[in-house]
């Protein structure tokens, strides 16, 4: 069976995204830095996993010969960050800080797994913010680099096709542990909540449902798309 694989599996987006797709019966093998919590959740989902750090481990090295005889039907690079203050108080080491989570380990993993997937007619999904296409106060640094995100996802689908669909899911704040600082105060919340057409905050299950979808065989005719699960953010406030 083709697996799929979910990089930053343990955080909100990728956690659900990998229940979804266990619970539709599809293989799964799950990759982060926490092996506490990969242990934890590939126990509950009876999948294997592979503990990574992506900003200190050799990617070639780990993943190269480990999945080199796989059948891959996709990859979702499920890590992010939220890096924000004004750019009077940015410099170069923020942006190079940013690309170096962001940016460059995806493109390592896909020209990694790019004949793997070509053979397969896989998908890939990328995550940038709806921040990259709406202007906020103080995300210069994030948005920058997610933008460099969407421009990678149409340059690679255009390459890419008619092989591998790649696509990109630009959510606005989520629920999760790199968004806890943020939503902690409750007051703010509620306002950031309110900015929103649908006055809520996100949850992992609404990025990981786009996800999914993207990543299988029902989107079989979508490719190169920037995707918002916004709650309305990017186009109605």
């Amino acid at each position: 069976m083709q697996k799929y694989l979910i990089f930053g599996a343990t955080g909100s987006v990728g956690s659900n995204l990998a229940k979804q797709l266990s619970h539709a019966n599809k293989e799964i093998h799950l990759i982060g830095r926490n092996d506490v919590e990969l242990e934890k959740l590939s126990s509950e989902l009876e999948c294997d996993y592979t503990v990574l750090d992506i900003l200190s481990d050799d990617i070639n090295k780990n993943l190269k010969n480990k999945f080199e005889d796989i059948d891959l039907a996709g990859i979702a690079y499920c890590i992010g960050s939220i890096d924000l203050k004004p750019l009077s108080k940015a410099n170069k080491d923020d942006f190079i800080k940013c690309l170096k989570l962001n940016f460059f380990p995806i493109v390592e993993v896909i020209k990694i797994f790019q004949e793997n997937l070509k053979k397969n007619k896989g998908s890939i999904v990328l995550f940038s913010t709806v921040a990259a296409q709406r202007g906020f106060t103080n995300h210069s640094i994030i948005a920058s680099v997610k933008g460099a995100i969407e421009g990678l996802t149409v340059s690679l689908a255009a390459e890419f096709a008619p092989n591998i669909k790649v696509n990109c899911i630009a959510p606005s704040l989520t629920n999760s542990k790199i968004a806890e600082p943020i939503l902690k105060n409750k007051i703010v919340a509620e306002g950031i909540a309110k900015a929103h057409p649908l006055k809520r905050i996100g949850e992992g299950k609404d990025t990981a449902a786009m996800a999914k979808f993207l990543l299988t065989e029902e989107s079989s005719w979508i490719t190169g798309q920037i995707i918002g699960v916004d709650g309305g953010r990017s186009t109605l406030a």
